[in-house]
């Protein structure tokens, strides 16, 4: 018999994932990505998807390649999604609920930041009609950061987030919000604590691992992680 999950525990600083937590941005990753692969013959699934949510544009690829056994380099792989990505990624929607809690949680003065494996160049185009949302963080971490060696499941994105903030923040204190896989494997491993929020694709497996999973940000309680209740 498993164990149960512990409860979820006070914490004090919010991490916040982008793609697919944030933004609508994954619904259309899978169609330019399932667009190419079309020309190969091959099906690319939320199967595939998982497991590259969260990874730097490189890293995906390769695992794209490998798993689908794509004649294809990864170079040439990403340079031909990018293409396709500028035109899409920008016109990108907030999730339901993510601009309710961010600034719920701003005016409460609660601290939070972004951790995305975007690297920068992504990460202007995904934002451009949300400059405004996006400014209410205390700071945001990208992929292409020099500190973020790795991307997710490693955990040092969100570990180089924790420290960006003044005075920095203690992991046990620290939630993170993922809808990948990859990511709540990374935010555990930082040793935090993580509210998953899936894509109703991912499969249940993949979410057991997570503090709390919800089928959207709006079902999120804030005072079940002892912060400030919505009034």
């Amino acid at each position: 018999m498993a164990a149960p999950k512990p409860s979820p525990r006070p914490v004090t600083h919010l991490l916040f994932d982008m793609d697919g937590l944030l933004l609508d941005t994954e619904r259309l990753r899978l169609v330019v990505f399932q667009e190419i692969c079309d020309r190969y013959g091959k099906k690319y699934s939320w199967d595939v998807q998982s497991l590259v949510m969260g990874r730097k544009a490189l890293e995906a690829a390769q695992v794209i390649i490998d798993v689908l056994q794509l004649p294809t380099s990864k170079g040439q792989l990403v340079e031909e999604s990018q293409e396709r990505l500028r035109e899409l990624l920008p016109t990108a929607a907030l999730m339901p609920g993510a601009e309710r809690l961010v600034q719920h949680l701003r005016e409460q003065h609660v601290p939070m930041a972004v951790a995305s494996s975007s690297g920068s160049a992504s990460f202007q185009m995904k934002t451009r009609r949300h400059k405004e949302f996006f400014g209410l963080f205390d700071h945001i971490v990208l992929g292409d950061d020099p500190e973020v060696r790795k991307g997710k499941p490693d955990p040092g994105i969100f570990l180089a987030c924790a420290r960006r903030f003044s005075p920095p923040a203690p992991v046990e204190k620290c939630l993170v919000f993922e809808d990948a896989p990859n990511g709540v494997e990374a935010a555990l491993a930082a040793g935090m604590q993580v509210v998953m929020v899936p894509d109703g694709h991912v499969h249940r497996d993949l979410t057991k691992k997570a503090t709390v999973v919800l089928a959207s940000l709006q079902d999120f309680q804030p005072e079940l992680f002892g912060l400030p209740p919505y009034k």
